[in-house]
Order: C-alpha cells, then structure tokens, then sequence
C-alpha cells in the first residue's frame, strides 16, 4: 500500500482550496446570494487531471441539470415528485444528448437548484441558485486555465533546462 501522495495530488488540493477560499469570498461579499452552492460546481469542475476538455465537459453538465432544475421548479408537485423526475429528466436528456461523462455532473447541479428548504419555496432562490452554479463553473474553468498555463510553462522550462544541459 503506497501512502504518498504525489504533485498531482497537492496541485488538486490547491486548485480546490482556491476555488473555496474564492466561493467564499462571494459568499461574504454578497451574503444576499447562496454562492456556498457555486462551491459544489467549482469542485465538480476542476479535476486532479487539470483537462480542460473534462472541465467543459462538467460545465456542460451543469448547464443541463441547472436548465432542467429551473424548468421543472414551476411545476406544482411535492419536491420528492419533482426531485425524481428532475433526476431521471436530467439523465435521459443527458443520454440522449450523449453527454454520458457529464449526467453525473449535471444530476449534482439539478439537485443544487430543485431541493429547496419549505420557507424558501421560490422562483428567486431556484434562479439564484443556477446563478451561483455558472459562477462556480466559471470559477472552476478559470482555475482549470491557469493552472495548464503554469503547467505548459513549467513543462517549457525543464525543456529548456533540459537542452541547454546536453
């Protein structure tokens, strides 16, 4: 059993410490928003692989179950009726859309928005709440690009160390 724990594994903490202590800065900057829900959407994006084609992949899986989230929040059935059917909408649309690598993603965003506690029953925490997931997928691209920026860099530079040693 191997223990240790690689760069890649410290670049993944890094990247989602980032994104939190970000979420968190929205989250107390503008109390008035539920931006503790763009948090869920930054850890789903970024990934220990830093791939950005995965990370769009993810945003685009937030954009679905988000969507079918806000649709189906007009409907008046009890929110376990409406849970379930957003969950198997969101996985049939995602299938048939063969957006297979991303229905996890998109069940974990149309959750975020449908669930909602008894008093808060409203449109405006539903849109709010798809708000705060965008700026979580946002957050998460962004964190994504930097981080393959400094790894492209980081890869030129041992080459270069590399060449200017032969």
């Amino acid at each position: 059993m191997n223990l240790q724990i690689k760069k890649e594994d410290w670049l993944y903490i890094i990247k989602c410490m980032i994104g939190a202590v970000i979420c968190y800065w929205l989250y107390e900057a503008f109390p008035q928003y539920p931006f503790f829900w763009a948090l869920i959407s930054v850890v789903l994006v970024v990934s220990p692989e830093n791939d950005k084609k995965l990370a769009y992949l993810r945003i685009e899986g937030n954009f679905l179950g988000s969507a079918i989230g806000l649709l189906l929040f007009f409907f008046p059935l009890p929110t376990v009726i409406i849970l379930c059917l957003g969950i198997s909408l969101t996985i049939i649309i995602g299938f048939i859309l063969k957006l297979h690598a991303s229905v996890r993603t998109a069940v974990a965003a149309n959750i975020i928005v449908l669930f909602q506690e008894k008093e808060a029953h409203s449109w405006n925490v539903a849109l709010n709440r798809v708000g705060c997931v965008v700026v979580g997928c946002v957050v998460g691209f962004l964190i994504t690009i930097l981080f393959t920026k400094l790894e492209n860099m980081w890869k030129k530079k041992i080459k270069g160390t590399d060449k200017s040693a032969k």
